[in-house]
């Protein structure tokens, strides 16, 4: 969090006051709007076409995806190895029982944010931030962490702040 006002600047965004937004999300649970997939998807392609997210990158410098067994078999072919070896060099199973990186950043990151595996990235990655969803009602949990890594989830929520005040 102490990145996410210079991330914020980078995409000409101010600081919003509380910014895991959670009155916003305390009043959309509360009144379970039968709009709000729709209201999330109109924000979330306004605030994507102005986004680049090698601008910014701190989902893989911050964050683990979720690995599926067909992300881990796609990879590991991809990298010559064998699941066995892809498993014990890049994945630990976390206390849930999903595969995950074992530190941040993303192995897979490079220097300029791009990722070295981006046309097989995993699910988790390919769906970031999870915001074009249906059911967003249920993954405002996700969604809420999400908006304090994510500048373009803060945007997004800045935008359903204003509709759902």
């Amino acid at each position: 969090m102490k990145h996410y006002a210079e991330l914020a600047s980078l995409i000409g965004s101010s600081m919003p006051r509380d910014p895991s937004f959670s009155k916003v999300f305390q009043r959309i649970r509360a009144k379970k709007p039968k709009d709000l997939d729709a209201q999330f998807e109109k924000a979330h392609e306004a605030v994507f076409e102005n986004i680049d997210c090698l601008d910014c990158g701190n989902c893989c410098k911050t964050t683990s995806p979720m690995w599926n067994e067909t992300d881990i078999q796609r990879v590991a072919k991809l990298l010559k190895m064998k699941v066995s070896d892809f498993l014990d060099t890049y994945l630990i199973k976390d206390a849930d029982g999903d595969w995950v990186y074992p530190s941040s950043p993303c192995p897979f990151l490079l220097d300029d944010n791009a990722c070295d595996i981006y046309e097989h990235r995993p699910k988790a990655c390919r769906e970031y931030p999870h915001t074009d969803r249906k059911n967003m009602l249920g993954i405002l949990k996700l969604t809420q962490k999400n908006a304090l890594i994510c500048p373009a989830v803060s945007q997004i929520m800045e935008k359903l702040e204003r509709i759902y005040n």
